[in-house]
């Protein structure tokens, strides 16, 4: 009817909508006869006779041929604004003398060559790409034969960790998923390629299916990502900004690794950001400033010119160190923590090398560290800064107890109390006690940190105990002072010594046996000691590859029944580390020690040597091993021998955190001041070890191999770390 409305003249009468409708219905019940009969209106109006015009419901009562519609008394009792509410069932015959030929099926061309259509495009041949199947739904295609695509293999790997189809669950795939998801893959191979300066590539995508067995309604999806990367694009300028006006503008602009003329790649241009950042602030620039890299890309030119605005205002040197809190950690302090003096060039590396150090004294609980312009740069002349260290006090005071219970120890309860800057600067003041059946001990420790140097530590301990072994029963009041550079969890190092001395007095004798007691002796003891470890390990608590080399020297006098005896100690320890694969570590373990000089009874028997227990020979007893008396007590020997090796095998359990560990331990303790391995213990057996934040927890089983009668069956040891 809108057609009707929209295609008369502007002259005609208006239509009622039934008697529209009906002339519309009669319209294309004639349609097909006026074209049989080769007569075609020359428009539309001209198919509206003046009778449906005059007197429309009369002419609506009229058939095809002047006769009555059926059911025209009905029809014409409806409103003229009724709707119609059956349309009559109406019906064209199709022509039968039209026939239409069948449509042939297309033949595929054979042999179809990709031509090179220009001189410089790329060279294609889709039969003949390499393929790269990532995985059953996800293939990548490589036509492009020439320009080669010179970092196809990186780029391989990175669009296999980032795809959105790699991370589809084999067998759970489907059509609809797998087009979404390569939508997004596509979008991620155009930015790949991108990344890596090809500008004008093209990614094809198809979607379709892989036989996944003899069923052939068992069919997968599969998507395939042709890539064709086209020419790479080269760097055109370069321009670094300010660079130039530096005083080290050649040392500069060799730090950053990009010439004219280099493949363009945007990983690179990070990576010699960073290093030119690096270099400004290891060469005295403290307040160098460089803007985010702009890339222009010129198409015709096939190249990219880069800007990297950069600012180095100017060269400065180190000047004073300045605390905010001069009471708690003193300006003076804080300058013999830096790794710097007065006058050396500003590195940012020993900037936030300071901070590290402050924050590793333990008193902080935050800090920060500032550089402050105090003389400008003129001309060639460097300007100073001063280091700004403001900071906020942490808590100070520490209490800590331990419960315990050990086969070796029985039962053990210790406590202590700390506080951490008693005497400022770093200057802690520790009180600590211990109560056992087999161990007392009361004492104070006062411990200087960073004294005179970074990461050395002055301590004086004084403390009384009582100790009662398998081996001797000692009384001792003693006082030792170190001095010594440490290696610590946060600034391991390759070299770390100490020096010192003792002096103490204990009363000792061997253990009652049967209700006898041995006789008791005093010994007045006085040495000087000094050792140095040399350790290449990666880790203090739990090494994979290195060595340790530590070296023990502590000339001794000991006074003792009106005798006077002078003798050497001295020891050397060494380990080694060495990976096996990503989880696997072979470690191995010597240990030499004698004490040259005097005859045993000369020497006080908690200060001979003795073996056995979970940091010696495992499997045995706390001092088990060595020479015995006909009470079967160890009476400790003047030499120790001591080997040990294990592996340590990653298991793949809890993210990789439990491995397991095979060992074996060998040790032998003479009388002589060489060993002479006429009584060497073996002992072997299986551990655990449980990753942590903090290291290791160690649980090892031991047994020994060539046991006395009064050896236990089986040894069990538990610590935090490694054994070695």
């Amino acid at each position: 009817m809108g057609l009707l409305r929209n295609t008369r003249s502007p002259t005609s009468r208006a239509v009622s909508p039934l008697a529209t409708c009906l002339a519309a219905i009669a319209i294309v019940g004639a349609a097909p006869l006026a074209a049989q009969e080769g007569e075609v209106p020359s428009s539309l109006e001209e198919l509206i006779p003046d009778s449906a015009v005059d007197n429309p419901d009369a002419w609506a009562e009229q058939g095809t041929d002047g006769e009555s519609v059926p059911e025209a008394d009905a029809l014409s009792e409806l409103e003229a604004e009724s709707p119609i509410s059956e349309v009559p069932d109406m019906s064209v015959a199709w022509p039968e003398d039209v026939e239409l030929e069948p449509l042939e099926p297309l033949e595929p061309e054979d042999d179809i060559e990709f031509v090179q259509l220009l001189e410089d495009a790329p060279q294609i041949a889709f039969d003949e790409a390499d393929i790269e199947e990532l995985s059953d739904t996800l293939v990548l295609g490589f036509p492009q034969k020439e320009p080669p695509f010179s970092e196809r293999d990186d780029f391989v790997d990175r669009f296999e960790a980032l795809s959105t189809i790699e991370e589809l669950d084999d067998g759970e795939e489907n059509v609809a998923q797998l087009a979404a998801r390569a939508k997004k893959d596509q979008e991620l191979l155009d930015t790949l390629l991108r990344v890596y300066g090809y500008y004008d590539g093209e990614i094809i995508r198809t979607i379709g299916t892989r036989e996944a067995g003899d069923d052939a309604t068992d069919q997968r999806p599969r998507g395939r990502f042709d890539v064709i990367p086209g020419p790479r694009y080269t760097y055109g300028a370069i321009d670094l900004g300010d660079l130039d006006t530096s005083v080290d503008a050649v040392t500069l602009r060799k730090s950053f690794g990009i010439e004219i003329g280099d493949y363009l790649q945007s990983d690179t241009i990070l990576t010699e950001r960073f290093n030119l950042d690096r270099a400004l602030g290891e060469n005295g620039y403290a307040f160098a400033e460089i803007d985010e890299p702009e890339l222009l890309i010129d198409h015709e030119r096939v190249e990219g010119d880069l800007t990297v605005p950069v600012s180095p205002n100017g060269k400065y040197v180190f000047g004073d160190v300045v605390s905010s809190d001069d009471e708690f950690l003193s300006s003076r302090h804080l300058a013999t923590i830096a790794r710097f003096d007065q006058g050396d060039v500003y590195k940012r590396s020993l900037e936030f090398d300071l901070r590290s150090a402050i924050i590793a004294t333990g008193l902080v609980s935050t800090v920060s560290v500032e550089a402050r312009e105090v003389v400008p740069p003129a001309g060639d002349e460097p300007g100073v800064v001063a280091m700004d260290v403001t900071m906020e006090r942490a808590k100070l005071r520490t209490i800590s107890g331990a419960i315990g219970y050990g086969s070796e120890e029985g039962a053990r309860i210790q406590a202590s109390w700390e506080h951490r800057n008693f005497f400022p600067s770093e200057g802690s003041l520790r009180l600590r006690g211990i109560l056992g059946t087999q161990e007392q001990l009361a004492g104070v420790t006062f411990r200087k940190n960073n004294f005179r140097g970074r990461d050395k530590v002055l301590t004086v301990d004084a403390y009384a105990s009582s100790v009662d072994t398998v081996a001797y029963d000692a009384d001792t009041i003693a006082l030792t002072g170190t001095y010594e550079r440490t290696s610590t969890l946060l600034f391991q190092k390759p070299l770390a010594w100490g020096v010192g001395a003792e002096v103490l007095a204990t009363d000792e004798r061997n253990r009652v046996v049967d209700g006898i007691a041995r006789p008791r002796q005093t010994y007045f003891i006085a040495s000087l000691f000094g050792r140095a470890t040399i350790d290449t390990s990666d880790s203090l608590l739990d090494p994979t590859r290195g060595f340790r080399l530590t070296g023990f020297l502590g000339p001794e006098t000991s006074r003792t029944q009106g005798e006077q005896y002078y003798y050497l100690r001295n020891q050397v320890d060494a380990s080694y580390y060495q990976s096996i694969g990503e989880k696997n570590v072979i470690a191995g373990r010597v240990r030499f020690a004698s004490i040259q000089g005097a005859e045993l009874v000369g020497i006080a028997p908690s200060r001979r040597l003795y073996a056995g227990g979970g940091g010696s020979v495992r499997g045995y007893g706390y001092q088990a091993i060595g020479p015995k008396n006909e009470f079967l007590e160890p009476t400790g020997g003047r030499s120790l021998v001591e080997v040990s090796l294990e592996g340590r095998i990653g298991t793949g359990l809890f993210d990789g955190a439990l491995s397991v560990v095979p060992f074996i331990d060998a040790g032998s303790v003479s009388t002589g001041t060489s060993p002479d391995f006429q009584s060497i213990k073996f002992g072997a057996g299986l551990g655990v070890r449980y990753a942590t934040g903090f290291g290791p927890l160690r649980l090892d089983v031991g047994i020994p191999l060539n046991p006395e009668p009064d050896d236990s069956a089986v040894g069990v040891y538990i610590s935090i770390g490694q054994a070695f």
